[in-house]
């Protein structure tokens, strides 16, 4: 649901797809729109999951399934008209990332794929990244540039908010010769925070990335795009504003509240070389995410509309479920 228009339209396309320890769920899957002219093979260690979707099954471990399929493969290799669809997707796609990655124009709030150009490019070669929950970790499904296996920790099957920094706090116990840097939303920033003041007292310092766009921005989106109103979450300019900047070195951080990523693409490599935890703080657009890539998810609509919006989105619903394998 939220991958690479390059991957997905392959994916749309493909007439087999091997699925690899996965649940098959409602992302992976783009609400089972995505593999509609596929057949699944799934390499599952649990019957119940590799059984989804009418998958063929295959129960076993996965790296010694997958030795036993590349033996029973030998010699095949997929044609060469399909393999050479993969290069043009790809292009285009990473030209898209670098349009909306690309620093803002002064003066506008950023959008968070913004601030995501911004650490990626700051972000040393063997440096992690850790996200959970809203918004951002769809950004960085399909933005960021990760560069091994290590370098990109991702909590998001259960869109754990308050994960982000607890979690950062043990990629840093676990690898603690590489930089950390953890992006959270100011949501789960006030749900969870308090491993900020456990990773100064413990040495192991963070690099934390507070996007601030008052509220809940990613269900303010979701709620309009389901032809609802906005209702109760985003903050107005009566609720008093709060000073994460003060509030994480009361922690005893370092902190910045920052305007801009000019301002976030100076401050980073300061916040990379620092002993101390560091928390950078940047406002950031509540309305704007990225529309480009992504697959349909199915999440109902009113089915009694009362205004234009609602009808606009119940007949686009009642549109994409018609097409979807029942």
């Amino acid at each position: 649901m939220t991958g690479t228009a390059a991957a997905n339209a392959l994916a749309e396309k493909a007439d087999l797809v091997l699925a690899i320890g996965t649940r098959l769920a409602d992302f992976t899957t783009g609400s089972r729109c995505l593999f509609a002219q596929a057949r699944l093979v799934a390499l599952n260690v649990a019957p119940f999951d590799a059984a989804k979707h009418g998958a063929l099954a295959v129960v076993a471990d996965a790296a010694r399934g997958l030795v036993a399929l590349d033996a029973a493969l030998d010699g095949w290799s997929a044609p060469a008209a399909w393999t050479q669809r993969i290069a043009p997707a790809v292009a285009r796609w990473n030209a898209t990332v670098a349009r909306v990655t690309a620093a803002p124009k002064p003066g506008t709030l950023p959008t968070d794929a913004q601030v995501l150009g911004a650490v990626n490019r700051a972000m040393p070669r063997d440096g992690i990244v850790v996200c959970a929950a809203g918004g951002l970790p769809g950004e960085l499904h399909k933005l960021w540039r990760a560069t091994d296996a290590a370098s990109y920790h991702l909590e998001y099957g259960f869109s754990c908010m308050g994960y982000e920094i607890a979690g950062g706090l043990g990629a840093k116990l676990a690898m603690p010769r590489r930089e950390v840097v953890v992006l959270v939303g100011d949501g789960s920033y006030l749900m969870m925070n308090s491993e900020i003041a456990t990773s100064v007292a413990m040495g192991a310092k963070l690099t934390i990335v507070l996007l601030d766009n008052r509220g809940f921005g990613c269900i303010n989106r979701l709620q309009r795009g389901t032809g609802g109103a906005p209702f109760n979450n985003l903050l107005d300019d009566a609720a008093p504003p709060v000073d994460f900047a003060a509030h994480a070195r009361s922690l005893g951080a370092e902190a910045l509240a920052l305007d801009g990523v000019a301002a976030l693409e100076a401050a980073l490599p300061r916040a990379l070389r620092a002993k101390r935890t560091t928390v950078l703080v940047v406002a950031t657009d509540p309305q704007a995410s990225t529309q480009d890539g992504g697959a349909w998810w199915d999440v109902p609509v009113s089915a009694a509309p009362r205004d234009a919006a609602q009808k606009r989105a119940r007949a686009d619903y009642a549109a994409r479920r018609a097409g979807a394998p029942q």
